[in-house]
């Protein structure tokens, strides 16, 4: 008859001697101390906060990466529309806005001088 103990296959007929479970249970002793060791790292507060500040740390390094990649596609859709190809600007679309831009600061030049009297 043989049976598994958790050391290795163990036969009723194996005759070991005191010395060798002796030994055996000090191996034993070693390998639950070794497992319980990694066991408390493991679950150690400064392991888990470790971990804990690794994975947001990465989540903020990619999301830092999508909105840079985002920023500048939308910049370089923006100089797309108001610089050509062969890097002149666009004075179809510059002149506009610029108007535009001319009379936003001119209305709240305005609106500030109002305010103040």
């Amino acid at each position: 008859m043989t049976r598994d103990d958790g050391g290795g296959a163990v036969s009723d007929a194996d005759a070991r001697t005191p010395a060798q479970i002796e030994a055996d249970i000090v191996r034993r002793r070693g390998k639950l101390a070794e497992t319980l060791d990694e066991i408390g790292v493991r679950v150690h507060p400064k392991t888990v906060m470790g971990d804990a500040k690794a994975r947001v740390a990465s989540t903020v390094d990619q999301t830092a990466g999508r909105a840079f990649v985002a920023v500048n596609r939308t910049v370089s859709d923006v100089k797309a529309q108001f610089v050509g190809d062969d890097g002149s600007p666009r004075l179809a679309r510059v002149v506009p806005v610029a108007l535009v831009m001319v009379g936003v600061v001119g209305l709240l030049t305005v609106s500030v001088r109002r305010r103040r009297k």
